[in-house]
């Protein structure tokens, strides 16, 4: 690693400043023994600025971020910031003789490092939802003649292992349903119960059509990289089965645990732990550290996600005690990396004016992996009222909070300063959703820009019919007396079912 380095300049000029102002709040407010706290501390502040520079520099903070992770940046600004607070503490305590205040080095030490890492995370969950390196794990030139191989029946000897293995891991009523939906027996099933995602790369290519993993999900660290090496093991149409322990399983299992009172204490506790830390950047290595992956809360959006993402079409689901099993068919290649973080900010992907694809942002609320499940979705639960989905288990309990108070709009506004969108507009749409509409009310939506006030709000229709011939009125209005006249009236009406009628966010 080069120490010697060219540093972005602007991060040396944001730190100065920074540095700056949190000697300016801790001099001007904080309580002091001194009366001239600026002249006093005007040239160890100097010398501290330069110091934390210098510092900086050699830790390498000052390479471009888009260069480096978050987890590597996070440890570069710990590391300035026990190092200089240390040098100082030393230099007070030695040589100064307490002439100077060890309250003014922590103040303004722990208010640079909040607001830098205050900021790392900002920039980070900003990167995070934007930069989409979806690659297929597997190309498609290499699945040639990908059909399965003819199988070889068990004998009495392996068929008696395979019935203990099932049963001894996942029980009699699991063994049971399985031997009911598939023909264990005749060599085409592959049975395994591991959480090391890397045991199916030594299995040959297109040798079953159908593998078991009998772990539960909720124990594998790399869920992605085994689902997408069984997409690659499996012949096309071949079947996947696993199992996991959904969230509110999990929920009602430790509510159930416990005495009133304490049980949802205990389980606050438990959704920090094991829901929470695990998102965050800084503290997500040290959880999979400790726990290894296992037990992790996984909601039904995010295995259902997850298996989606990763090439597969969700056949059936059968719940046998806590856990729920999966029956999911193979039918296309892997459509992401093996390892996404997810933060609280998205990007999706819409239809602008002239069909041209553009990406809105807005503040997540959905569980992870929600995004590959809208077919999933529609195909099961249609559409209800207003347009959305019925029952859709996508969104989070703090999502539709969210949604009631129109806080995950809140980052449209970019779209809006970016010419993206405008006010009050059709709502911009997804390919899957676009592709409900009819052909005549497609020509007329992408002739006019989306906007963040849709006329939906200002009609409030209920069915998808309905909310296509607001649509269509809202844009045959623009057509007769311009979108400047039909955008005014529209808002007004539109701010009207917000305020009275308590219209929320879609």
């Amino acid at each position: 690693m080069k120490i010697f380095h060219k540093p972005t300049i602007i991060t040396v000029i944001v730190d100065v400043l920074l540095l700056s102002f949190s000697f300016f709040v801790v001099l001007k407010w904080f309580p002091l023994t001194t009366n001239t706290p600026f002249t006093k501390y005007s040239l160890p502040s100097l010398f501290y600025v330069i110091t934390w520079i210098l510092c900086s520099y050699l830790f390498q903070r000052y390479k471009p971020l888009k260069r480096q992770g978050f987890f590597v940046t996070a440890l570069k600004l710990v590391g300035t910031s026990v190092v200089v607070s240390l040098f100082y503490l030393a230099l007070i305590q030695l040589y100064f003789n307490n002439q100077f205040s060890e309250y003014v080095l922590f103040a303004v030490s722990i208010i640079v490092f909040a607001i830098n890492y205050v900021a790392l995370n900002i920039y980070f969950a900003y990167r995070f939802a934007v930069e989409y390196k979806d690659v297929v794990v597997v190309l498609e030139e290499s699945r040639v003649n990908a059909r399965g191989k003819e199988a070889v029946p068990l004998d009495k000897e392996s068929w008696i292992d395979l019935c203990a293995t099932i049963q001894d891991h996942s029980g009699k009523k699991v063994f049971q349903f399985l031997n009911e939906n598939l023909t264990l027996a005749d060599g085409n099933t592959y049975v395994y119960a591991t959480t090391d995602p890397l045991v199916l790369k030594f299995q040959p290519h297109y040798q079953y059509s159908t593998i078991i993993q009998l772990e539960k999900l909720n124990n594998i660290r790399g869920i992605n990289k085994m689902l997408s090496i069984a997409n690659e093991k499996l012949p096309d149409d071949g079947v996947f089965i696993c199992c996991y322990e959904s969230k509110s399983t999990y929920k009602k299992a430790v509510l159930n645990r416990y005495n009133k009172g304490f049980n949802y204490i205990f389980y606050v506790f438990n959704f920090i732990v094991k829901r929470i830390i695990p998102k965050i950047f800084l503290s997500q290595w040290l959880y999979f550290y400790i726990t290894g992956g296992r037990n992790r809360v996984l909601s039904k959006a995010e295995v259902l996600g997850r298996i989606y993402s990763s090439g597969f079409e969700v056949l059936r689901e059968k719940k046998i005690g806590h856990l729920t099993y999966v029956f999911a068919k193979r039918v296309k290649q892997p459509e992401m990396v093996l390892n996404r973080t997810y933060g609280p900010l998205i990007r999706l992907h819409r239809y602008g004016k002239n069909g041209e694809p553009f990406d809105v942002y807005k503040m997540r609320t959905m569980h992870p992996y929600s995004e590959f499940l809208q077919t999933y979705i529609y195909e099961r639960n249609n559409l209800k009222d207003g347009g959305k989905f019925y029952k859709d288990f996508r969104v989070t309990t703090m999502g539709r909070i969210m949604r009631r108070f129109w806080i995950d709009e809140l980052p449209t506004i970019y779209n809006l300063m970016n010419g993206d969108m405008k006010l009050v507009g059709v709502r911009p749409l997804s390919v899957q959703y676009f592709n409900l509409y009819d052909k005549e009310l497609q020509e007329k939506r992408i002739a006019y820009k989306p906007g963040l006030l849709p006329p939906f709000y200002a009609d409030m229709p209920n069915t998808l019919e309905e909310i296509q011939e607001s649509e269509l009125k809202y844009l045959n209005a623009c057509e007769k007396h311009g979108t400047f006249i039909t955008d005014l009236r529209y808002f007004f009406l539109i701010l009207q079912n917000i305020l009275i009628k308590k219209a929320r966010s879609a």
